[in-house]
């Protein structure tokens, strides 16, 4: 690989204005038709055969397009009003108020006439809750939107139907008139918020993150380099790489749904990936500047010897995120593949871009030279260098460093035992938003369990006819029974009399585990009440989908940790041609994550430190996608540096003077390399997205302990304590394993002959 390499990279250098424009042009006609073809995102995190689905078969049977609200894709809208503080809805001025609300809704285009708009007050009414005493057993347990409870008669909602088909189809005209509709009820003196999608916008990437990511990568290279022109390389071709990924994702809209968050996780990953992989290879061409005459094949070995590195490494990542397929959960699939697109890119840019953007700077790349700024080459054997220093350290007390490593990271790892897994919710949203207004009200008038209503549905086809009202009773009962349900409803029949419907409220919200906990137990219930009675029944809405897919997730984290690990085995077989090498590369690789899942569940879960306003669960996703990227990632560094530790012991020298020299030429640029990385992916703590602050910290933590902890101290402590034991692969092994040649072995002998197809 290295040698093909070789000349493509020495083509390239000499043939820029012929590689530069082709990129150009490739460039524009992807952002071109990205900008022009690109459709909504979705945040559609359905997937088959949850226990849910059954739910949803018998309201499909029974109930007819009743299902279709919750489609994660469904407009929806529901209406939060409050009264004036001191007052009641039901006082003359706020009823008014309130029905001049639902004259307005009802006057607009998007709402579907053909359903009327319920009054709560009069639906309240009507079931004879406003009186003295009123029937518990009905208006604690009404099938329509009642008056509040904790606060009476203060706070109501209702549910406006609207014509839009799918989430996609909202316009922000809709979003407005849809909020501008309640103006005349605010100027009455009501509180009026909206929840459901027809108010939640997709927020768009401020930018901001990147742009401070990319800041302080430009800062990091300046020191790097010693220079300003060499610095900015890196960031055009992250741009350029993250630009063409995202137009291509924007164009994959056109043909299939794609989850919103594709685009952040791509931009994450192309950024922190380009900066980096283009970083290893300047580095590379500096050092061979300095000790070629000539410039293209300065660039042409950069290219063959990191470039090699960045090809395989880069295929590390590409493999652990297109492994998210193996899980089966289409968002996650797609997330996934976008993450490969932005890695791909990177690769592409790094290896066909960058030696033709080194031919276009030339002389001028390492200029002007910075004062007291990287003066000499770090990879100089001649130079003692803090790299060296410190794992000449490592070297003296290898125990002591592997022991104390060993014991941050379980420290950190202990919080991951009370990992509690959710998906982003209305509770999750920015506190100005409207969704998240809507949410606060109707917690302070019905309960947070109000937010994650439950559809209990029943089919009582096997039921005989004269006990299906006891059935019902029976089933009601059990369900009121549970502490943690706050009111269920009395049952409501279907048409064909063959079905029923009712809906429970817990006690807690929608992510909360103690809802997730009710669910799984209700569902257990109906084994015994079908024996009795012949019932059967389903639980789903939007808190028993969310519980269902957390379950799905959380089930799946080992088995594809157990397929990355692995992966990486396997893959670092190839390159190391060892067997415990790969074996310490994996293991360490589990421990950064469990200590990344320990500190994230400890700040983002458990509110401690104060570092974020609003603490509770893990997005469900979240796992899976910090290991199948911080798995890549980690496998970079160690092909980095451990590789380097292996071409020094392959030449002779004694396993501790290896890792200690393989150190000193591998530590700058890995150092360099994650402080890039966990810049990029911290600067997403400002975004106003929780999930996208919880991603980007759980990332840049996994980077962080990764790079510092196990790169950088534990596995060079292993490899001095193992010895020759660590370089050892059985014969057999050795001879059906494939010579990839990552270090470019076969680019220096063919270079040395004069053969290295320079031309």
């Amino acid at each position: 690989m290295s040698v093909y390499l070789y000349r493509w990279g020495m083509f390239a250098f000499r043939h820029k204005w012929v590689v530069l424009p082709v990129w150009l042009v490739l460039f524009v006609i992807l952002g071109a038709l990205g900008a022009q073809l690109k459709k909504p995102m979705t945040d559609d995190f359905s997937m088959p055969n949850l226990p849910s689905e059954r739910a949803t078969h018998i309201l499909d049977e029974h109930f007819p397009g009743m299902s279709e609200s919750f489609k994660f894709d469904a407009v929806t809208g529901t209406y939060v009003v409050a009264a004036p503080r001191g007052q009641k809805l039901t006082d003359e001025p706020n009823r008014q108020a309130i029905t001049a609300l639902l004259e307005q809704l009802g006057g607009l285009a998007i709402v579907d006439h053909a359903k009327p708009l319920a009054d709560p007050i009069a639906a309240t009414e009507k079931m004879g809750c406003l009186v003295p005493d009123p029937d518990p057993s009905k208006c604690g347990g009404a099938p329509l939107n009642v008056l509040s409870k904790t606060a009476p008669d203060t706070v109501a909602f209702f549910s406006v139907p609207f014509t839009l088909e799918e989430f996609s189809d909202i316009t922000p005209e809709d979003r407005t008139a849809a909020y501008d509709a309640a103006d005349g009820a605010r100027a009455a003196g009501l509180t009026v918020e909206i929840s459901g999608s027809i108010a939640t916008e997709q927020e768009a990437p401020s930018g901001q993150s990147e742009m401070i990511g990319m800041a302080v990568a430009l800062v990091v290279m300046i020191i790097a380099f010693g220079a300003l022109v060499a610095a900015f390389v890196p960031i055009i071709t992250a741009i350029v790489g993250l630009g063409a990924a995202t137009s291509l994702i924007f164009l994959g809209t056109s043909v299939t749904s794609i989850p919103s968050f594709t685009t952040f996780l791509a931009s994450m990953i192309g950024i922190a990936l380009s900066i980096d992989y283009a970083l290893f290879i300047v580095s590379r061409y500096k050092h061979e500047r300095a000790v070629l005459d000539s410039p293209a094949q300065a660039a042409a070995t950069a290219i063959g010897t990191a470039g090699s590195a960045v090809v395989f490494a880069g295929l590390t990542v590409i493999i652990a995120l297109a492994g998210l397929s193996i899980v089966g959960v289409r968002f996650l699939t797609f997330m996934g593949l976008g993450g490969v697109i932005a890695a791909a890119f990177a690769v592409l840019t790094a290896i066909t871009l960058m030696p033709a953007i080194l031919g276009a700077f030339g002389r001028f790349l390492f200029t002007p030279k910075l004062p007291f700024v990287a003066k000499h080459d770090p990879e100089d054997d001649t130079s003692i260098t803090n790299g060296m220093r410190f794992a000449k350290l490592i070297a003296k007390a290898p125990a002591i460093a592997l022991l104390l490593s060993i014991i941050v990271l379980g420290l950190l790892a202990a919080p991951a035992t009370g990992l509690s897994l959710g998906l982003p919710g209305e509770d999750s949203m920015p506190k100005d938003t409207t969704v998240r207004k809507a949410y606060e009200l109707r917690t302070e008038g019905f309960g947070e369990g109000s937010n994650g209503t439950l559809m209990v549905v029943a089919d009582l086809s096997d039921v005989p006819q004269d006990r299906r009202t006891e059935a019902l009773g029976a089933l009601r009962d059990e369900l009121v029974a549970y502490p943690d349900m706050d009111y269920v409803s009395q049952p409501q029949p279907s048409q064909d009399g063959r079905g029923a419907l009712l809906n429970g409220t817990p006690k807690s919200g929608p992510n909360n585990q103690d809802t997730k906990d009710l669910v799984a137990d209700a569902r257990a219930a109906e084994s015994e009440l079908n024996s009795e009675y012949g019932i059967e029944y389903g639980i789903t809405g939007t808190t028993a989908i969310y519980a269902d897919i957390d379950h799905v997730l959380l089930s799946k984290i080992i088995p594809y940790m157990a397929i990355v690990a692995g992966a990486a085995f396997i893959l670092l077989i190839l390159v190391f041609r060892s067997i415990l090498v790969p074996l310490t590369a994996a293991l360490g690789f589990l421990l950064s994550m469990a200590a990344t899942f320990g500190a994230t569940v400890l700040i983002f879960q458990d509110g401690k430190f104060g570092l974020i306003e609003d603490p509770g669960p893990i997005v469900s996703f979240l796992p899976i996608m910090l290991i199948g990227l911080v798995f890549g990632l980690a496998m970079d560094y160690q092909v980095f540096l451990v590789t380097r530790m292996s071409e020094e012991y392959v030449h002779g020298k004694s396993p501790t003077d290896a890792m200690v020299l393989g150190y000193h030429h591998g530590a700058r640029v890995v150092t360099a390399a994650a402080i890039i990385m966990i810049s990029v992916f911290g600067s997403f703590l400002l975004e106003s997205n929780a999930t996208a602050k919880s991603m980007g910290f759980a990332l840049a933590a996994g980077v962080l302990l990764d790079a510092f902890v196990v790169r950088m101290v534990l596995i060079p402590a292993l490899l001095v304590l193992l010895g020759k034991w660590a370089w050892w692969i059985p014969k057999w092994l050795d001879r059906i394993v494939p010579d990839i040649d990552v270090e470019g072995a076969k680019l220096h002998a063919l270079r040395d002959k004069g053969t290295g197809g320079a031309h």
